[in-house]
């Protein structure tokens, strides 16, 4: 991988908001006009909006609120007393992967945030839009000694302590979409990717990604093809640690009692309880009203009066404008 140092300390330079010259970032890092302008070409790769003016230089065009690690540890502490466990990667392939990748030596709690991924994904291997430093992508690491089975829900009990930190800090009302969304205004604002390693019988390693849009501005329509909304201006060294510290205790209680501990939470924040909705599975569409889910985790569909449980990864869920 190519050494992105020196771009990153650009990005860190730019981020007070204002005009940095050519000339003055050339004298900083040592190096000729013609070394900048391959610095600027990298960050901009990574998603970053650039103004260039003549005589001025270099200003971001959105301000940039940029992870650290002393200030998330700090948030950390002061809610939980403890240390937090944690790496801050400004630019990854995918914070998932990341931690897939080391699951055999990561301890219980391990968390990855990054400004940047390069290969974020969704579910069904779709890609992910991860700009720089407009949206937040996070993962934690987690361990269920009863093996795989006992993750069943797990998206949804995730689903519902993001939403409700992201209630707490915004004061929004932001609500879930089963069975790994979340909305704003009816419209997407963050989306949980969970992947569990390991057989039945044995111990299982499960890795829970979010990403959440914050400030995201003009994303590729090849990519974010559906109708989205961000959080708006919030302290992202904050919501890392609230996150952080919402979900270890989440996962502790999931694992002694599974779904049943948050059924009660799922419906006063369900965006689609009770509307007219379409499933999606494969080349099968159907039709009803949402009913909730059970405690299995399974979404609710009512037809002609007789409600039918649907669970499985291949299916989505529409509402039926």
């Amino acid at each position: 991988m190519r050494d992105i140092s020196n771009p990153l300390k650009v990005v860190a330079l730019l981020s007070d908001g204002q005009f940095h010259s050519g000339e003055e970032l050339a004298a900083i890092f040592g190096i000729t006009r013609a070394g900048v302008n391959k610095y600027i070409k990298v960050i901009r790769e990574w998603g970053i909006e650039l103004l260039s003016v003549q005589g001025k230089g270099y200003q971001l065009t959105h301000p940039l609120d940029l992870l650290n690690n002393d200030k998330i540890a700090n948030y950390y502490h002061r809610k939980t007393k403890q240390s937090p466990n944690f790496e801050v990667i400004p630019v990854i392939n995918s914070t998932n992967q990341y931690l897939l990748e080391r699951v055999q030596s990561l301890p219980v709690g391990f968390a990855c945030i990054a400004e940047y991924q390069q290969a974020g994904r969704g579910r069904r291997g779709r890609q992910w839009y991860s700009p720089f430093g407009s949206n937040l992508y996070l993962s934690i690491y987690w361990r269920l000694e009863q093996g795989p089975a006992a993750a069943s829900g797990l998206s949804l009990v995730i689903g519902i302590v993001i939403a409700k930190v992201l209630r707490e800090l915004s004061g929004q009302d932001i609500r879930v979409k089963w069975p790994n969304d979340l909305y704003l205004n009816d419209k997407k604002l963050a989306g949980i990717l969970v992947e569990i390693t390991g057989k039945t019988g044995d111990v299982a390693h499960v890795v829970m990604g979010v990403g959440i849009n914050l400030s995201m501005h003009n994303p590729n329509q090849d990519i974010v093809n559906q109708a989205w909304s961000n959080l708006g201006n919030i302290d992202r060294n904050q919501l890392v640690a609230e996150l952080l510290s919402y979900l270890r205790q989440a996962l502790i209680n999931f694992e002694k009692e599974g779904l049943t501990a948050f059924l009660s939470q799922w419906s006063p924040i369900d965006n689609f309880a009770n509307r007219s909705v379409k499933l999606i599975i494969g080349d099968t569409l159907i039709k009803g009203i949402a009913r909730g889910i059970n405690e299995q985790g399974a979404l609710l569909l009512e037809q002609d009066g007789q409600i039918t449980p649907y669970i499985g990864g291949e299916i989505s869920l529409r509402a039926d404008s």
